[in-house]
């Protein structure tokens, strides 16, 4: 098995069915939308192209990631037995909750956010939404350090990651509704994903869980769906420009950066939460 197949594996085996996933939704909202958002094929085109590129730099990344996990394995206290199920558990479990904290970090700390924001700046809310990837994954490879110190094998964390991100796929969606009260309870859904990609003051920052939204309720961010969203950033990116919906937020960010000179504020702009500004201007907001 070869290096790519080691970190990629899972994902590239899973683009079928995302596709599949994609052309059946479509379909669906094209005969019976009942006031969904639907589809855009601009929108939907950017989201498939911003996938396809990360699946490339995303790989390449990772390839020199696993050179610095390996270093951090070899010299862990202990080994993880990847044949015992129970390790499978503990490490599904581990990826999830360092999800959890690099998600919520991407949402309240603005360098962070600026290169997570391409995931929430489409109008739209589908299958095709979820491919719609950043292309700066520094910040998520850090993330996930403190797994391979502990020893877990490099191959095994890139399994459980990519084992995450697939079951993420499902919840990008408007044609599910509510399922089960016990599963809502324990696991992310579509109705709990649809307020995460909310850009309604209510909605906003709420519902960070990759797999499990039980993170959420212990930490205190949990919202109920209880109104459909509106999708989208506070303030939309009036461009269809690949580059631009990926990299915008780091433009808006270095303006912000040379319109002081203050150290304050460079730190209060680029590690405050989105929409921070100087105390002379206005206070700090909650808004994204």
């Amino acid at each position: 098995m070869t290096l790519w197949d080691q970190i990629n594996q899972p994902v590239t085996y899973a683009v079928p069915f995302f596709l599949l996933a994609i052309a059946i939704e479509a379909w669906s909202l094209r005969t019976d939308r009942q006031e969904r958002v639907g589809y855009d094929r601009t929108d939907a085109r950017n989201s498939l192209i911003m996938g396809s590129v990360s699946v490339l730099i995303n790989g390449a990344a990772k390839c020199v990631a696993i050179l610095g996990y390996a270093v951090l394995y070899v010299h862990a206290p202990w080994h993880l037995n990847p044949h015992n199920p129970l390790s499978w558990i503990a490490v599904m479990v581990a990826v999830d909750l360092l999800w959890y904290i690099y998600h919520r970090m991407s949402h309240r700390i603005r360098l962070i956010w600026a290169a997570h924001q391409v995931h929430h700046n489409s109008r739209y809310f589908n299958y095709a939404t979820a491919l719609r990837q950043k292309w700066n994954p520094w910040f998520e490879l850090l993330i996930w350090t403190p797994l391979p110190a502990l020893g877990v094998p490099p191959w095994m964390l890139f399994t459980a990651w990519s084992a995450n991100l697939i079951y993420q796929f499902w919840v990008h969606t408007e044609t599910i509704a509510r399922l089960p009260g016990w599963f809502e309870f324990v696991f992310n859904t579509p109705s709990h994903h649809r307020v995460h990609h909310a850009s309604d003051e209510e909605y906003l920052d709420k519902n960070y869980g990759g797999i499990f939204i039980l993170w959420d309720r212990i930490f205190g961010t949990f919202r109920a769906e209880t109104f459909r969203p509106t999708y989208g950033l506070t303030k939309d990116i009036d461009s269809t420009n690949v580059f631009t919906l990926q990299y915008y937020e780091f433009g808006a960010l270095w303006r912000d950066l040379r319109s002081t000179k203050r150290i304050r504020d460079w730190l209060g702009y680029t590690f405050g939460p989105p929409g921070w500004e100087p105390q002379c201007f206005r206070e700090p907001t909650e808004a994204r």
